[in-house]
Order: C-alpha cells, then structure tokens, then sequence
C-alpha cells in the first residue's frame, strides 16, 4: 500500500543518512476530538482551561508552541494520527501554522477585533494576502476515510459482510507524516499550530498533531538560514467560501523575493472535491503554474490508487458490477463465469488524493529568479462552478522557501 510504503520508505532513507538527534519532540493535540458542536463551544472563539483556542464550533483547534533553534543543520517533521469518532464520511483536513505576530489571522476575524481584508473576488476572502495579513501556511493536508477506527468491524459476521476477500483486516487508525523543515522558519518564533476537518457532525474525529525536531550530529555542519513565505490557501476555514474562482479565472499572486535569497522553491499542494458525479472530485483537471509568464509545471493531479487505502475506509459504500472472470475450479480446471464483484466508493480514483492519503505538496525550482516583484500564476482551465449542491472547488496551497 502506498501508505505504508511512503513511511517504511522515509524510516529506510533516515537510516542512510547523516545521523540525527531528536532535539525536540511536542505532542500539539494529544486524541483531540475535532467536531461540530456549537452547545460545547458557542460563538467565534473559545479558549479552554489548558490553553487550546477553538473556532467553529470545534472544526479548527489552535495551540500555542516554538521550536527551539539549533547550531548545526536540522530537520522537522509533523505527525498526524487520526480515528474517527462517529464521523462516517471523507473530509479535507489539515495542519496548518499561524505566526503570532501576525496582525490579521482567523484568531482575530473569530474573536471579532479584526476582520479578512477585502478582496476583489470575494470567493478569495482570507485565501490571499492583504493587509497586515498572510494566508496560513500547511505543514500536512489529510483526507479522513470512512469510519476508520469506530466502525472496524470486530464481530466476525460484519467483517464477512463488509470485508472484501482479499483484505487480511480493517485498520483501527491511520497515519501519516511529513517533512517541513521547509517551513522551520514559520515554527521556531512563537506560533499557533492548528488542526482543522471540515467535519459537521457532533461526533467528529479524534486525533493527534506531533512535531519533531532532529539536530545534525556532523561537526560543522551549521544551520542553514531558511526563510518561507505564505502565498495562498484556498481551504475554507473559517467564514470563508468553498473555492471555485479557478473556474472563473486564473489567481494570480504577487510576490518580492528578497537579494540574497538562493535555492527558490516553490510548495504546492492541490486537491479537487466535489462529491458527486462529473464533479472536479472525479474529472482530471489540469493544473497549470507559472511565474512571469513563463511556464514551470503543466501536471493533472489524479490518483488511480485509492483501493490501496481499502482498510481504512470500513463504511465507505459498495456497489456490486457484474463482470465475466476466468478462475481455478476445485478440481484444478480452469473455469469461465459471470460474477458479481464489489466496488467501494473509496477505490475509486480522484483528483490528487484518496479517502485515507495525505497530500504532499510538489516541489517546483524556481531557478535563477532574481530579486525583486514577481507573479505566480496558477490555472485550472476546466474547474467547475459551484452550482447549488454541486460543491466543486479546489483547494490549493503555496509557499515559497528558500536559503539565504
């Protein structure tokens, strides 16, 4: 499964590289329940007892922390455990960080001191920069499978009734991490770390945020002087609109890159949703990034692996398609019949992710880009408008990191 290679994967080229020490290792949200329930947590914001500030009703948690600074290269990591807690549906979830010093943040627009500065389309409010104001930056974006963990079946008749053969068992929970010393900078001065699932339901998730900090053990080897800067996020976390403007036009995004930056790197992270059929969720929509005019990726965000995440998803629904299939009778001969197979909606390929993947963001150089003003431009050419029920939307994230 691509999920578990992906960590194996990371654990194996950890070993091989220079060694590390852990220098820092903070649980943020320790089985945190993450739900809609606004009798628990009524108004914008609340704070709790223990510090954790929470918005929406309890969509979005926030918590103070600050990675110490180190002498020597090092790198981050953030780790994400996640069950559900009744919530039986996929949804979009994501860690994100908030600078502290930042004037204008979803903490303020929720506590009402101040809001989202205006924007010329107004489906961009609080996705863009503005004044005093930078959009939130991601460390991981998730997608929640169906009823992983509270509805593994544990009776032997339900796991015959819901298992497909060739599954050796249901997951109790799933997990994923990722690299974001790319955005060190972002951590190590005082910063909410957030953690948000478009969930409605009163039942919600249950998860928990770690970051980790390793420490280079080679002499010499000093610490690299990163910097990162915020450019979009198209999710809707608070009092902000699905995103469907790609369907109206290009977003265009300015930026200034400073004189002595080297080693520009662009982050990009894009997902398509919509849940119903011919939606952005299941129609391949080409994405398409540029800077200045000039052309740096061209790529269509779809994965056609999703039933590799089949044990993470036990109340996803199943339909039956009868197909014709060669197979080995009890006697040894081979044999031809009409069968009825099952397919899950959770098999089923979309754009850029799976109900249980994460979503990596792709790593895009910007080569010899000089300094001073430039423009990203990112279009998806055939996105769908929302259209009543219809929630087709994109979320895009995107930063830029580099060395100085």
């Amino acid at each position: 499964m691509r999920l578990l290679f992906t960590i194996f994967a990371a654990c194996a080229l950890s070993v091989q590289a220079a060694p590390f020490d852990t220098v820092y290792s903070h649980t943020v949200f320790r089985n945190r329940i993450v739900n809609f329930d606004e009798a628990a947590h009524p108004g914008g914001l609340c704070m709790e007892t223990d510090g954790t500030l929470v918005i929406a009703g309890g969509r979005i948690v926030l918590r103070k922390v600050c990675l110490p600074r180190t002498k020597r290269d090092a790198r981050a990591t953030v780790s994400v455990k996640l069950r559900s807690h009744g919530d039986r549906w996929d949804k979009a979830g994501s860690v994100f960080v908030i600078p502290c010093s930042q004037p204008v943040s979803m903490i303020t627009v929720a506590n009402g001191s101040r809001p989202y500065p205006a924007s010329s389309d107004a489906n961009l409010r609080g996705m863009v920069s503005g004044t005093g104001y930078a959009p939130s930056v991601e460390l991981l974006r998730f997608m929640t499978p169906f009823g992983v963990g509270f509805y593994t079946p544990k009776d032997s008749i339900a796991r015959e009734r819901t298992q497909p053969v060739w599954l050796n068992g249901y997951a109790d929970f799933v997990e994923w991490q990722q690299d974001v010393t790319d955005r060190l900078p972002l951590l190590q001065d005082s910063c909410y770390i957030g953690l948000a699932i478009d969930t409605w339901t009163k039942e919600g998730y249950e998860a928990s945020v770690t970051l980790t900090l390793e420490e280079s053990r080679v002499k010499g080897d000093k610490a690299r002087n990163l910097r990162a800067m915020p450019l979009v996020n198209t999710l809707a976390y608070y009092q902000q609109d699905y995103c469907d403007a790609f369907a109206r036009h290009p977003l265009d995004v300015t930026f200034s890159l400073p004189q002595k930056a080297k080693n520009a790197m662009l982050y990009y992270v894009t997902s398509g949703h919509g849940g119903h059929s011919g939606g952005d969720e299941f129609t391949p929509c080409e994405n398409i990034i540029s800077v200045d005019g000039n052309e740096l990726l061209r790529f269509t965000p779809w994965r056609t692996d999703c039933y590799a995440y089949r044990r993470y998803n036990p109340t996803t629904g199943v339909w039956l398609r009868l197909r014709e299939t060669a197979y080995i009778t009890p006697q040894g001969t081979r044999g031809q019949k009409i069968i009825e197979e099952t397919i899950a909606s959770s098999d089923l390929s979309r754009s850029g992710w799976c109900p249980g993947s994460d979503v990596p963001p792709v790593r895009i150089p910007l080569g010899p880009l000089a300094a001073g003003e430039h423009t990203l431009r990112i279009a998806i050419p055939t996105a769908q408008p929302a259209d009543g029920d219809r929630y087709n939307h994109w979320l895009v994230s995107a930063w830029i990191a580099w060395e100085e």
